[in-house]
């Protein structure tokens, strides 16, 4: 399984993708009913003369009212595409971790199975070499225990792969257990992710303005306040007064048409109520500008460390590229042909090897703070 293909299936069968979708879908078809009217009402009266007649009134918001729903309702429909937006960048950003944390498991199951096979072998050694008397029985019994030590820790490791498989099948959709594998070895140097990429560079504090104000976050917080700014607006203008006509007939059957026209208008008398309700918009929006405020500097604080994190797991990279795992392997080697000449004791040896296998565990630690770093700086910027 491939990233981009493991991402790509995330976003297809994620339940907050659809989630988002439907919000979109309902704020588009509440926006077609933006421009709303009053229900009409319709009377029939006995004017005295021995006859009934029907009529009917229509009560209009005051005009402004109308434009403002109309904004209102487009600003709530790009609110609900920038939490869209946002909520595929969160199922990205999950999936390409979750493919990390399976890719260092299987790495580390490499490393710890090539272990196992090594101290198993060398138990097996002690074993002839005891009943041959060249080695006493501590020597012994500690080559024994290395190789149980070895062998555990090789069964929790394809725990934690299992685990790990898990974790990016539920992601994906797919059935518990399903035997994912990822396609990239982390323990070759080679394959060491952008020890030379320089796009996590920011200004004096660390940040990058730029590509800090693509953050799908910051967008959907800048239109949470739009949307709070045109909703105090449009509870100011449902204070104004409305406009009511009317047909009615309180005359005679012959009366002309125009006679039972009617007009007037809805006085605002009741201010209490509009007052609440702009102090509520008000509070709306001034929660919306703080929000605003604190994902402004949630961001770039997450922006810093990410960089920081970025910066020190590179300089780890590129000392195991150079110097640890070379050294690891030098190590290994160098002591299994001294013992095997004789010149060094078990104890060097095992040793040594557990040198070098810490050097390796150690290579994996980086390269996985530095991944998740790359992988947040991703998501901090919408990609």
């Amino acid at each position: 399984l491939s990233l981009d293909s493991a991402v790509a299936e995330a976003l297809r069968v994620s339940p907050l993708v659809r989630q988002s979708t439907e919000g979109v879908r309902e704020q588009a078809a509440l926006r077609r009913a933006s421009f709303s009217l009053i229900n009409p009402g319709v009377l029939v009266e006995n004017p005295g003369n021995g006859f009934f007649t029907v009529g009917g009134q229509q009560t209009f918001e005051f005009p402004t009212v109308y434009g403002r729903q109309v904004k209102l309702a487009r600003a709530q429909v790009t609110l609900a595409e920038q939490s869209g937006t946002l909520a595929r960048n969160a199922v990205r950003r999950d999936a390409r971790l979750a493919y990390l944390d399976l890719q260092l498991a299987e790495a580390r199951l490499r490393q710890l199975q090539t272990q196992d096979s090594l101290t198993r072998g060398l138990a097996a050694a002690s074993e002839r070499l005891f009943a041959a008397g060249e080695v006493n029985a501590l020597q012994r019994v500690s080559t024994q225990a290395e190789a149980r030590q070895a062998t555990n820790r090789v069964a929790q490791a394809e725990a934690d792969r299992a685990a790990a498989q898990r974790r990016l099948a539920l992601l994906l959709n797919r059935a518990a257990g399903a035997p994912l594998t990822t396609g990239t070895d982390l323990t070759r140097p080679a394959t060491t992710p952008l020890l030379d990429t320089l796009r996590f560079v920011g200004g004096s504090d660390g940040v990058d303005t730029t590509a800090v104000s693509r953050n799908p976050a910051l967008a959907v917080a800048a239109e949470a306040v739009r949307v709070g700014e045109l909703s105090r607006r449009l509870t100011r203008a449902r204070a104004l007064p409305g406009i009511t006509l009317g047909y009615l007939n309180q005359g005679p059957r012959d009366a002309p048409f125009r006679d039972k026209l009617q007009g007037g208008l809805s006085l605002p008398l009741y201010f209490w109520q509009y007052r609440a309700q702009n102090r509520a918009a008000e509070a709306r929006l001034r929660a919306a500008q703080a929000g605003r405020a604190a994902t402004v500097l949630d961001t770039r604080r997450e922006w810093a460390q990410a960089t920081t994190d970025a910066r020190k797991f590179a300089a780890s990279l590129r000392y195991y590229a150079q110097t640890g795992l070379p050294q690891a392997t030098t190590v290994s080697r160098t002591a299994q042909r001294l013992f095997g000449a004789g010149d060094v004791s078990y104890y060097i040896l095992i040793q040594s090897l557990q040198q070098a296998a810490q050097i390796r565990s150690d290579y994996l630690d980086a390269v996985r703070g530095y991944r998740q770093a790359l992988i947040q700086l991703d998501f901090l910027q919408g990609q």
